[in-house]
Order: C-alpha cells, then sequence, then structure tokens
C-alpha cells in the first residue's frame, strides 16, 4: 500500500516537470517564431527604404534632365549607376 502510494506521489511528480518543459518548449518556439517576423518585418522595412531613396534619385535626375541640365545621354548615365 505504501509503495502505491510513492508510485503516485513519484508519476504526479514526473507528469507536472513534464507539462513545465513542454511549456518552456513551447514558449522558446513561439518566441523564436516571433524573433523570425521581426527580423523579416525590418528587412522589408529596409528594402522599401531603397527602394523609395532609389525612386527619388531618379525623380531628382528627371527634373535634371526636364530642365535641360543633364543631357539624355548623361541622365541615361546616371540613372543605369542608381540602378545598378
Amino acid at each position: 500500500m505504501l509503495a502505491n502510494i510513492i508510485y503516485l506521489v513519484v508519476f504526479l511528480i514526473l507528469a507536472f516537470v513534464l507539462s513545465i518543459a513542454v511549456k518552456a518548449i513551447t514558449r522558446g518556439v513561439e518566441a523564436k517564431q516571433i524573433l523570425k517576423d521581426e527580423k523579416n518585418f525590418d528587412n522589408n522595412k529596409n528594402n522599401e527604404n531603397y527602394n523609395l531613396e532609389v525612386i527619388n534619385q531618379i525623380k531628382e535626375l528627371k527634373e535634371l534632365h526636364d530642365k535641360g541640365i543633364l543631357n539624355e545621354d548623361e541622365f541615361k548615365k546616371a540613372k543605369d549607376k542608381i540602378l545598378k
């Protein structure tokens, strides 16, 4: 009888420890996914900023071309340099 009670207590302790381990693993996986999502968001944000910068530079070149400051060849060379 005493042995059965000891086995039950050991089983309950083991179940408790396993439940804590499962919770910890689940939290770790969720945290890793959150960090991955944040990194992807930051990369997309950096790409958007880069794209906006390129667009603004090309607009400035177009304005210089429209004003006659840059000729067609200079405009194309500068645009190609920005896009590379």
